[in-house]
């Protein structure tokens, strides 16, 4: 990723990015490297911006109705390496180095439900307390 970007070029990926009808549009995180996929979650025009203004990866949190910087509270932090977006610009793609657990319950990434053998499963165990990240 380019250590900064001209607000004319930030201003040009907005542009091209189309966001639903409460002004999100769906960020999916990847880790760098593994391309293990992380988490799923909602920017509006202000967390693009953001994110890439920061490379700090910067989300609209619709339960708190503000700006939702990965990591504020937690210390779970996404520094972002690469910002693209899909053929109808509907959705993006955030390839970042994720610092510590993704998600919210202590896992890696928020995708350790799975069925297995025809059965509902948890494939992933937390590494982390929920508790100790929160308090």
């Amino acid at each position: 990723m380019t250590p900064s970007l001209t607000a004319k070029t930030v201003d040009a990926v907005i542009s091209s990015l189309v966001f639903n009808a409460d002004g999100l549009i769906p960020a999916i995180a990847q880790q760098d490297g593994s391309g293990e996929i992380l988490m799923m979650a909602w920017m509006n025009e202000d967390a693009v911006r953001e994110t890439l203004d920061t490379h700090r990866v910067c989300y609209w949190s619709r339960s708190r109705g503000r700006l939702w910087r990965k990591g504020e509270t937690s210390g779970q932090t996404q520094k972002l390496v690469d910002f693209r977006w899909d053929c109808d610009g509907d959705t993006v793609l955030l390839v970042v180095d994720q610092v510590g657990v993704a998600c919210h319950t202590g896992r890696r990434n928020c995708f350790f439900n799975a069925i297995r053998d025809g059965q509902v499963t948890t494939i992933a165990e937390p590494e982390i307390n929920p508790e100790d990240i929160y308090g």
